[in-house]
């Protein structure tokens, strides 16, 4: 190979945001957090039946699961403490919403900088025939630590018929360079109803 090639495999590398190393070492691999395979904390409150649980992560990290009138808050720490500090567990979507129970981690040599999981937001305006209203599928891709916990990319799964490879995409171009606090959360690919609703505000 060239010099001259070489260059210009470099540059390609670099405009598409990772290094040959992370290009080679870059995968995912999967956890749950399905109430069996999770540790619940307290009793549901006998008031609204609200629930925490904490499950067990990837390289250490927990992921913690809390629910409070039908609406859901998932954040990641080395502990329970740490995990409801984090900017993720103070950000509710304001209709109704659950999040599937399968979390992809990304990693980078074997430590993980992002998660993506699916969530379901409530429409409102789509009713089903017994008026309960149907969900929207959206996938979340939250940073890790180092650093602070929160969502950096929304993406819509009905818009998007590679909603997938999208999460992946923007988890391993923008989670680690992402500022939370700072910069806004991006949505990445076709908008979609949602996304739309996610960001009601």
């Amino acid at each position: 190979m060239s010099h001259i090639t070489r260059i210009g495999l470099a540059a390609l590398m670099s405009c598409i945001g990772l290094n040959s190393v992370d290009a080679q070492s870059v995968g995912s691999s999967y956890t749950s957090t399905a109430p069996k395979n999770c540790r619940q904390i307290g009793k549901p409150s006998e008031f609204d039946g609200s629930t925490t649980r904490v499950c067990p992560g990837k390289n250490g990290l927990l992921v913690l699961i809390a629910e409070d009138d039908l609406r859901e808050i998932v954040s990641v720490g080395r502990s329970r403490k740490e995990a409801v500090e984090e900017p993720a567990a103070k950000v509710w979507f304001a209709p109704f919403n659950s999040s599937e129970t399968t979390i992809e981690w990304r990693a980078a040599g074997g430590k993980p900088f992002a998660i993506i999981q699916r969530w379901h937001i409530a429409d409102n305006s789509d009713p089903d025939k017994q008026g309960r209203p149907n969900t929207k599928a959206m996938l979340v891709v939250t940073r890790l630590p180092p650093g602070p916990v929160c969502h950096v990319a929304y993406v819509d799964a009905v818009a998007n018929p590679t909603a997938n490879e999208l999460a992946r995409r923007a988890a391993d171009d923008i989670a680690r360079g992402f500022t939370c606090g700072k910069d806004e959360v991006k949505i990445i690919g076709a908008g979609g109803r949602a996304v739309e609703l996610a960001t009601m505000r």
